[in-house]
């Protein structure tokens, strides 16, 4: 029965369990796998055809050891890069991650917005036409170089990590930006150091609780939502399980590592 099968996620790490957050949240009871490529993060600084070539290794591995109805590109970089080869080469639903320009664009009163995202996702061509569609707005786009490792290296609240944000956001605030977008499904991991940053009518926003509602919404059109009473959340990585075991600390014994 289709409809108990895995909704599965993967990233070029931990941050996409910010997204997995969300859907939790909204779908509890459907049964999800979390694949987490720290060996290979951070995805934001390979080429194209690198991010493709393990977007394919991981979608690979999901399918080929549990039975999927969907599969998240839970990762910005994976989604603008690789997701339309995805697409066209699995005949799957995939659900991607794009930085929430949109609802900052439109909402924006000062007509400026702030975009800290990989280097893989400022660069990527789906990226470009989004900015492209917004042409009454001043996007400041800023790549957020080194976060994602600090963060694969458990070093969320380091001095390191305040002062790269340090430099990447008040170039952005002297330009009057009132929304903040994080292009990167591991930057919602430092929300609270970027409050402390940020003044307060500036807007952090991120695309985790959109996707979310979008995934339940493909769900009930194909009519794929789960009926049982059975429902599971597995969470692998190919890194140290105790950042994963740290960020979901009740699913921790879901939590194992796994040579991928």
């Amino acid at each position: 029965m289709r409809n108990n099968h895995f909704i599965v996620f993967f990233d070029s790490g931990v941050g996409g369990t910010t997204v997995w957050q969300e859907v939790h949240r909204l779908l509890p009871n459907e049964s999800t796998v979390y694949l987490a490529d720290s060996k290979n993060a951070p995805y934001g600084i390979k080429s194209q055809q690198e991010i493709i070539e393990l977007s394919v290794k991981n979608t690979e591995f999901l399918i080929r050891n549990y039975p999927v109805k969907m599969i998240v590109v839970a990762c910005n970089t994976a989604t603008t890069n690789a997701i339309a080869y995805l697409r066209a080469n699995y005949n799957i639903p995939f659900i991607g991650v794009e930085p929430a320009v949109k609802p900052a664009a439109l909402q924006s009163k000062s007509g400026v917005i702030g975009v800290l995202a990989t280097q893989g996702t400022l660069d990527s061509q789906s990226f470009h036409q989004v900015v492209k569609t917004y042409k009454n707005t001043t996007i400041i786009e800023q790549e957020g170089n080194g976060l994602v490792s600090l963060i694969e290296s458990g070093q969320i609240h380091s001095p390191e990590m305040t002062g790269l944000l340090q430099s990447y956001l008040t170039p952005m605030i002297a330009q009057n930006i009132d929304y903040l977008v994080l292009g990167c499904t591991h930057y919602p991991l430092l929300k609270n150091q970027i409050k402390k940053i940020v003044p307060q009518h500036v807007q952090i926003i991120d695309s985790g609780e959109a996707i979310a509602k979008r995934i339940k919404t493909v769900l009930e059109e194909n009519k794929m939502m789960n009926t049982t009473s059975v429902h599971q959340q597995l969470f692998y990585t190919n890194k140290d399980t105790s950042l994963l075991r740290n960020l979901l600390p009740e699913q921790a014994k879901n939590v194992s590592f796994l040579d991928f």
